[in-house]
């Protein structure tokens, strides 16, 4: 009986750890992309066309712009969903609102710092 369960936790272990694997779009056949949250058939089939038709994509920047329909956000929604091109995770840029904060919270730094220097 104790065999048994040990069984099951290590079986549900290591379906959960596949479940998160990384699947990199150079190396992926269309199954594996077929189990990226938000990756479906017909994109999957796009993919592989495009990477048949131009070989492996060098970066993020290559895949979004020969892969019709993915753009930036989608590309970031795929990447924390576990796709990879070339193993790289997809960098996240600063966005708008990311900068505008950095800005008001040097803003108020250099503030404090005007004050405490009179």
């Amino acid at each position: 009986m104790l065999k048994k369960i040990i069984f099951a936790v290590a079986a549900l272990v290591a379906s959960i750890s596949f479940a998160f694997a990384d699947v990199d779009v150079n190396k992926a056949d269309q199954a594996a992309l077929d189990g990226v949250k938000g990756i479906g058939p017909a994109k999957s089939k796009a993919i592989l066309a495009e990477r048949t038709k131009g070989g492996n994509f060098k970066d993020w920047a290559d895949f979004e712009s020969r892969v019709k329909g993915i753009g930036e956000k989608n590309a970031i929604k795929l990447s924390d969903a576990g796709l990879t091109v070339n193993g790289q995770a997809k960098p996240v840029a600063n966005t708008k609102a990311d900068v505008k904060s950095d800005n008001t919270a040097n803003a108020k730094t250099n503030t404090s710092v005007k004050a405490t220097t009179k």
